[in-house]
């Protein structure tokens, strides 16, 4: 089984839920397409790793609700307690920054700042859901036991790695503020010249 599996496995163990409510729930920890999700589901299902079922709904088709089997959750346990492999980040935004210096001093401060929006919006959205965790009666005292502890602390990390990435833009968007456009332009033409000798241009 691969990671999205066991992902899939994550969720379901806290609470059944449908195709389309999984794929928005595994954002936090593994996201992933529904075009990925739904084969897999069937797969697991086969395996008897979950169960599906049909939930009748008004003026609707009926909604497919998947739960986590015994099976399901033995193999989750199991997986659990072996080592992580090393973490893999394909991020867009880095290999645009990596390749910054070809970019004009506006509009890699547009780059940056949208960033920043993006980031801001998503730092939002996981501090409101801390706030609703810690101000549930039940979840007072933290428990490792309880279904909700795991979907804490990884929305926590969401919300440093969140603060620290915001942190680093802005650290950009200063020294950028402090380079002089016309140097950062006279930069890039310096590479395009030596570009052009290298081609045997000039």
């Amino acid at each position: 089984m691969n990671t999205l599996g066991y992902a899939i496995l994550s969720v379901l163990a806290r609470h059944s839920c449908s195709g389309y409510d999984l794929a928005n729930h595994l954002e936090v920890i593994w996201p992933a397409k529904h075009s990925q999700v739904y084969p897999l589901l069937k797969k697991l299902e086969d395996e008897n790793f979950l169960t599906c079922e049909y939930v009748e709904q008004l003026g609707k088709p009926d909604k497919k609700l998947y739960s986590i089997t015994l099976r399901g959750k033995q193999q989750l346990a199991e997986w659990l307690n072996t080592n992580s492999s090393a973490p893999v980040i394909r991020d867009e935004f880095l290999v645009k920054m990596y390749s910054i210096w070809l970019s004009d001093q506006k509009k890699a401060e547009n780059l940056i700042q949208n960033r920043i929006d993006y980031l801001s919006q998503e730092l939002q959205k996981h501090l409101e859901q801390t706030v609703i965790f810690e101000m549930n009666s039940e979840q007072k005292e933290l428990d490792i036991t309880s279904k909700n502890f795991g979907k804490y602390i990884v929305t926590k990390r969401a919300i440093k790695l969140n603060e620290d990435e915001i942190g680093w833009c802005r650290w950009i968007l200063n020294l950028l503020s402090q380079t002089n456009n016309k140097q950062f332009l006279l930069g890039i033409a310096g590479v395009k010249m030596i570009n052009q000798f290298m081609l045997g241009i000039v």
